[in-house]
Parts: C-alpha cells; structure tokens; sequence
C-alpha cells in the first residue's frame, strides 16, 4: 500500500486521511469491486499506527457502502463502484491562480462600486448586533415573514420619504438579499418569453443577463451625458419594463432632468409599462442635495430598488424592492417562493442603525470623505492629461473618463495591467457597439488620495 502515505503534520486526522485515500482509489478503480483489502490489524501494523484509527476509517468506508464485511472471510471492495474520470486535483493547479491573485494586489484597480470599508463604523455596527443577539424576543430565532421584518420595512420607508422622496407604505416594501434579487423578483413578476425590456445604452451587464434569463427581449435605449434620450424611446412596442438609473445613470453618470422623467413615466402610462427605478448611489451627492426619485413622481408606475451594499458593506446581502401595490401580492408569493426570508437579526440590526441616526451620520461622513476623494482624482487627470473629458463627477462613486484619441481594446488594457493599474471600458457594457471605446470608468471609493495618484501616474504610463 505504497498509495497509501500519512501526513502527521496536516490538521486532518490519520483516520480521515485514511478513509480519503481508500475513497478515491475504489472511486478510480485502483481497488477493483470484490478486490479484499487488508485488515484493520494488517493495515495498522503496515503503517505503524493504532488499530482503532484505521478501525474508523473502515466504519466510515462501511457505513458509506464503499466496502463490506464478510464474517470469516475479510473485508472487500462493494461492487459498481468504479467512476471513469475521477482525479485527484494537484496543488499546482490552485497555486497559478493564487499568484495571478497576488500580482493583482500590486495593481491599483479602480474597480467600480467599491465603497470605503475602512471608515465604516464597525465598532458602533458590532455593538448594535450584540445587543440585538442578546436581547432580541425569541421570535426573531425563527422563521419570520419573507418580506422583511416590520421593523426595518417601516424605518426604511420613514428614511427613503425624508432623504429620496420616495411615497410608499411599509406592506409595500419587500426585504431581499441584496438589488440583483429584487431586480429577478421584479423581472420574474413582470417578464414573458414575448415580453420587451428598455434599458440604457450602455448600462448594466448583469441587470441585462437577469431580464434575459427571465425570458425577455432587451432592447437598448440611448443616453447621454443627461442620461436617458426619452424622445427617442421606441413608438413602435409596449414594452413590459424600462430600466433606467434617473439619479446617477450607469456608467455614464448623469442624472435624468424633470422635463424627461415626466416624458418616461407619461410613455410609461400609455405603453402600459412598469419603470424599475434603480437608485444604486444617489445619496453620495456632492453638488447640493441629492436628486429626488423618479418614484416620487409616480408611485403606481415605479418599481424602486435599493440596497446597503455601498451605503454600509456588501457582505452585509440586504436590499429592498418598493412595488406598485397592484404588484405586491405576486412579488411577495415570488419572494416567498425564492428565499424563505433574509436573515432577522442582520435586519433587526440595521433598523436600529437607521433609527438611532448612525445610518445618516456615516452617509453624511462619506460624502464628504469621497468628495475629498473625487476631487483628488479629478486634479490627478487635468494635471497629466490634455485631452480629457469626465462625465459624472456630480454623484456616486466614479467617474468617466473620455480619451478621444485612444481606443482602449484589449492590448490597450493589457498595456495598462502591465504598468500596474486596471481600468474598465465602457464599450464592454454597451449593448450597441462602437459609440464608447474611447470611455473608460474609473472607481475611487476605495482607493486613498497616494493610490488614486499611483494609478493616474501609471495610467499616464500606459497611454504614452
């Protein structure tokens, strides 16, 4: 039993080593079915260990049904065990990926929706959860109602009617597990194998793959630097759904004038459609106060969306679907169906961050650490770029940056990579191609003012 080393300095016990390296050789057919292996007393003298350790090895391999006891006889390898194809994964295989991972880490990546996790308060956070661990009522252990607890549904709909302007009541606020699942109960609420979606061009690639696995047909709408063109919005279709992003387009950055966002619902109205409102960032406004919702506009059109994922932390999985009350019934039935409920006590927890203030004071708090950021990033361009225009600066988190004598394809970003620095295009979230291959995005709420002026400085690199 040559196959059969022991490693004594790995965390795995010998029994479990044991019983792994038994389990893939029956698997791939090095112990062929009715094959005897050697006894627990045979094999535990063999490797110059305790019989009760190989012992366990075998009640496990036996309990399993990948070997069998014959009284008098031994112990042999069960029949119809053998599985073609099975390997036994090297490290080396793992290892590339991890040096790929490490010599990332010496990039500066400005990637997109990456807030700040260092200035997140997570003192206050931890105190808040321990609290609510330790003094919640019992129910809150169990299973409660999909839609959310009462408690962060009525807290949000309190904030979002202060701070967005948002007109709802609580029964029409649904909790979900992050924006991307109540984009899905939305699509899955509304879309039909023949249904039509209107989406900005360029915009969100995953927001287009959920309404194309829910079966419908996107179709691009062009924006500009404003966002959405509504008069050039298709006559000719009554679409099921248009997406838009009216406080802060993706990625583009601008926000949908009044006199635009009464044309979108008015078509809206007369194409029977419902609006899907995804208001990702807007809080993080730095020229006066935030942009209203469109929601606000029109209630009974305007599916909203939010999320804490950059207001708090992303791993934190909590967003909120605000639907048309003709529409709450089917969204809770999909929601139920989809996710029994987000977990309690995490929402328990940020109702109480909302309710007792921290939520406006750390939204406050980072609107100004990320204009101070902005601000750098934006003195970083205009000191070593000429010919550079930027759309977007007014709101979020990034900036567009418009280079009109550069095509950034693939060798351009490879050339970047090399020099250290990871930029994205935005050609590659645009649906109709060619319009914005000189356009590329550019994150910086993660990054301080010494990285910020490291990627510039690198990116200057890579141009020449």
């Amino acid at each position: 039993m040559n196959w059969l080393p022991l490693d004594r300095s790995s965390p795995s016990s010998l029994s479990r080593q044991i019983y792994l390296q038994l389990r893939k050789a029956i698997l791939a057919g090095h112990l062929q079915a009715g094959e005897r292996i050697p006894s627990t007393r045979e094999l535990s003298g063999r490797l110059n260990i305790s019989r009760n350790v190989v012992a366990d090895a075998f009640d496990q391999l036996q309990a399993e049904g990948y070997i069998v006891g014959k009284h008098g006889s031994g112990t042999y390898v069960e029949e119809r065990l053998y599985l073609s194809g099975q390997k036994i994964l090297s490290p080396q295989l793992f290892q590339s990926s991890a040096i790929e991972e490490e010599k990332n880490l010496s990039c500066v990546d400005f990637g997109v929706g990456v807030p700040c996790l260092e200035a997140f308060p997570k003192r206050k956070w931890g105190t808040i959860l321990k609290e609510v661990c330790t003094t919640a009522h019992e129910n809150y252990w169990r299973l409660g109602p999909s839609e959310g607890i009462p408690e962060l549904r009525r807290a949000l709909v309190e904030y979002l009617r202060q701070y967005r302007n948002v007109v709802c009541e609580p029964e029409q606020v649904i909790i979900t597990a992050g924006a991307v699942q109540a984009l899905s109960i939305a699509a899955r609420a509304l879309l039909t194998s023949s249904a039509s979606v209107l989406m900005e061009d360029p915009g969100n690639k995953v927001v287009t793959r959920i309404f194309s696995l829910a079966g419908g047909t996107v179709i691009p709408c062009a924006v500009d630097r404003y966002g959405l063109l509504t008069d050039r919005l298709p006559r000719n279709t009554n679409p099921a759904l248009i997406f838009v992003t009216p406080s802060h387009q993706f990625p583009i950055g601008g926000h949908l004038p009044v006199q635009r966002r009464v044309e979108l619902v008015q078509y809206s109205r007369h194409t029977g459609s419902f609006i899907i409102e995804d208001d990702y960032d807007s809080e993080f406004r730095y020229e006066g106060y935030p942009i209203s919702s469109l929601q606000g506009l029109a209630p009974d059109n305007v599916i909203y969306i939010g999320s804490f994922s950059k207001s708090l932390f992303p791993s934190q999985r909590l967003g909120y679907l605000i639907v048309p009350a003709s529409l709450v019934c089917k969204c809770r039935e999909i929601k139920h169906l989809s996710d029994r409920q987000c977990p309690a006590l995490e929402q328990l927890a940020t109702a109480r961050f909302i309710l007792e203030g921290h939520f406006v004071r750390h939204i406050a708090r980072m609107r100004k650490m990320y204009k101070a950021k902005r601000d750098h990033l934006l003195r970083e361009l205009q000191s070593r770029f000429n010919q550079i225009e930027i759309f977007g600066a007014s709101t979020g988190m990034h900036v567009v940056a418009r280079f009109s004598d550069r095509v950034f394809d693939q060798a351009l970003l490879n050339v970047c990579r090399k020099e250290g620095v990871i930029v994205y295009p935005v050609e590659e979230r645009a649906l109709l191609k060619g319009n914005y291959s000189d356009h590329i995005i550019l994150g910086y709420g993660h990054l301080d003012s010494a990285l910020i002026s490291k990627g510039v400085e690198r990116l200057a690199t890579a141009l020449r």
